[in-house]
């Protein structure tokens, strides 16, 4: 009777543990799809820019195409935290399948539309996408087994999905203007599709985390007390170089393009920017397999992105590959640094996030101000020498 008993009892936890790993697994399937697509409909429309910003016929075209680029950012930096603590509290999942739906809407609008507000407020919706899976996709990632793995594939997909974006934009937009942005589209709304088709067995994994969720009547408080502890003075130092390696990346994307003016072609410049991402998608991949610990991650990314950052004023495709390459390899390590402390998984992922992303807007911003004062070259020098001192940051 006892040996039937047990047998039933153990058949049943191996059911419950089956369903749990391919719910599991469903998860980052649907994770790993949704980043690619993404990452490629924010990217695919920066080529196509200016031609968007005169769709308008708008008179301040100038103005227009900066407001186009920034309307991303801000989204992102406003609901990254955000979307952060609610993740925590209501269940990752539920903000995958809001970034995924954000997306189409996103999508869909620049698609249809040629007004300049609407555009706006989709490049808003796009940014705020962003913000709603970020976040909750790598805290679900930072919970498997052997994360640092899957947090690398899924840095790889992220810069794939970039690269994708902008190679695709460029080449399709000769045959038609928003090609690149169908195509990004199509594919975000199959996983939509799917999304729903599948939501229930998706859904599984996260019944527990909603009952915690629920029973929580410290809602406010506790996000509170969690970012409190997040801005204490022994995380500074991790945050900072979080800022300072994205801010580098962007005020090097931003300027060089003015930098290398008559210097080097249009084609040589797509490249080296290209390699960024590309060696990016690389080492990120690798970099979740070394058996070694983040801090040491970071130190030698940080360490190559610096000397990229330094090169790339003379040898531009040396430079951004050695830049790339190196914020591969420091991303992961941040990404592993932030799961391992002791704290809900969305809010720091979500601090992470916005550090990311505040660097990419306002280092350029900043950088901007002395543009007037000194040279390219001089701006491109302290951008390197600044990064560099996050090596020697204490983590």
């Amino acid at each position: 009777m006892n040996a039937t008993a047990d047998k039933k009892l153990r058949t049943r936890n191996y059911n419950t543990w089956l369903r749990v790993f391919i719910a599991m697994e469903l998860h980052r399937l649907l994770i790993y799809g949704a980043a690619f697509t993404i990452m490629g409909l924010s990217n695919a429309v920066i080529p196509i820019l200016p031609e968007l910003a005169n769709l308008s016929n708008n008179s301040s075209g100038g103005f227009a195409l900066s407001l186009l680029f920034s309307a991303y950012f801000l989204g992102a930096l406003g609901t990254m935290l955000p979307f952060g603590i609610l993740a925590d509290r209501f269940g990752n999942f539920k903000f995958i399948a809001l970034g995924i739906i954000l997306t189409v809407i996103s999508g869909l609008t620049i698609l249809l539309s040629k007004n300049l507000w609407i555009l706006l407020i989709a490049r808003f919706i796009e940014g705020s996408a962003c913000g709603a899976f970020l976040p909750a996709s790598f805290a679900i990632l930072s919970k498997l087994n052997n994360p640092g793995r899957y947090l690398g594939e899924l840095t790889f997909l992220f810069n794939a999905g970039l690269a994708t974006g902008a190679f695709l934009s460029g080449l399709l937009a000769d045959t038609y203007l928003k090609g690149a942005i169908l195509v990004f589209t199509i594919l975000t709304f199959l996983l939509t599709i799917y999304l729903f088709s599948r939501h229930r067995r998706l859904a599984d994994p996260e019944i527990s985390e909603k009952a915690s969720a629920l029973k929580n009547s410290d809602l406010f408080r506790k996000p509170y007390r969690e970012t409190k502890k997040l801005l204490s003075r022994s995380n500074i130092g991790l945050w900072l170089s979080s800022f300072l390696l994205n801010g580098a990346i962007g005020v090097l994307v931003a300027y060089y393009p003015d930098y290398s003016l008559g210097t080097i072609t249009k084609t040589q410049l797509g490249i080296s920017i290209s390699s960024l991402y590309v060696c990016a998608m690389i080492t990120s991949l690798f970099g979740g397999h070394f058996k070694v610990k983040e801090k040491t991650l970071i130190r030698i990314g940080l360490g190559f992105s610096a000397l990229g950052a330094l090169s790339a004023i003379k040898y531009p495709l040396l430079g951004f590959s050695s830049l790339g390459g190196g914020s591969g390899v420091a991303t992961v390590g941040f990404a592993l640094a932030v799961a391992r402390m002791n704290t809900d998984r969305g809010l720091a992922m979500g601090f992470f996030n916005t550090t990311i992303y505040a660097g990419l807007s306002f280092a350029p911003i900043i950088a901007g101000i002395f543009i007037d004062f000194v040279s390219f070259e001089k701006l491109f020098i302290a951008n390197g020498c600044i990064l560099a001192v996050g090596i020697i940051l204490k983590s």
